[in-house]
């Protein structure tokens, strides 16, 4: 059994260093509010562990190993598992659930994350649109998206996944109906990095590009 820091670190190096990347102790640090030195500390007593969690190299920073990988991805499945059943059984907001499951995905059995899977219907994708790993697979790869800052005048698409980081934002978005499986079209583009002018259905809307680019789009 790993203790909730150990599933942090290596949650939060898989998140950083996606493609296999070294992740460095400064962006750990960052991600996880913990002081530089004590993340130092952490990351060489995991490189020691045995069955090795990660390999971290002095200016170079941590990768995971292949076990670590695997205890990093089925924690975020438990993660988006929980995410999902928080908004479809128990009626909470996509706003709200990152921080539920954050405390949850941590104690809950492997026995009740199969049987909240198998009631959800087996999902491949949480409120976000964040794809969710099969029980003991790799994480699945999504291809083809791109933000919505990317998208010209006239072009439409299909909403498929919105940044999780910022329940305010997400709230924000959620009102105006920018969801993952909303179609929408780009009707105009202010310049200097001004506002994203969307349509929906009946409905417009002007996005700033922070909040812009936290929408990630499949173009039609």
């Amino acid at each position: 059994m790993l203790s909730e820091s150990v599933e942090d670190y290596l949650k939060a190096i898989y998140t950083l260093g996606q493609h296999g990347n070294p992740v460095s102790t400064s962006a750990l640090a960052e991600r996880l509010n913990v002081a530089p030195a004590s993340i130092t500390q952490m990351v060489k007593k995991l490189d020691q562990m045995e069955p090795s969690l990660i390999r971290y190299k002095k200016h170079h920073g941590a990768t995971l190993t292949n076990h670590g990988e695997r205890v990093a991805v089925e924690i975020i499945r438990h993660h988006r598992l929980i995410e999902l059943f928080l908004q479809q059984s128990l009626g909470m907001g996509w706003d709200e659930v990152d921080a539920e499951a954050e405390k949850l995905e941590h104690v809950v059995s492997e026995a009740l994350m199969d049987r909240i899977a198998d009631v959800l219907g087996d999902p491949k994708f949480d409120p976000h649109g964040a794809p969710i790993p099969p029980k003991g697979g790799r994480m699945p790869v999504v291809e083809g998206l791109c933000p919505l800052t990317a998208m010209n005048t006239d072009e439409s698409g299909t909403v498929r996944r919105v940044s999780d980081s910022d329940p305010e934002v997400l709230r924000y978005l959620g009102e105006l109906g920018v969801v993952p499986g909303t179609s929408l079209k780009v009707i105009e583009r202010a310049p200097f990095d001004g506002p994203i002018h969307i349509q929906l259905e009946t409905t417009t809307h002007a996005l700033g590009p922070n909040v812009a680019a936290r929408v990630l789009m499949e173009k039609d």
